[in-house]
């Protein structure tokens, strides 16, 4: 199960750098993540100040 970047996020790019398999890339108003690449290691969350990134259901 990948991660998603909800709208909470503010475009900090905090998460960006973090993430091992190069997932996230910036969108056009908030960061996204590539759910193909996410191996659901939850680095972007760790990381992440307003808890943008959350497990997909």
């Amino acid at each position: 199960m990948a991660y998603k970047i909800t709208d909470e996020c503010i475009s900090c790019g905090a998460c960006e750098p973090e993430c091992p398999m190069e997932a996230i890339s910036a969108g056009d108003d908030i960061y996204v993540i590539d759910a193909d690449k996410c191996t659901d290691c939850g680095a972007c969350a760790d990381v992440c100040p307003v808890d943008a990134p959350v497990p997909e259901e």
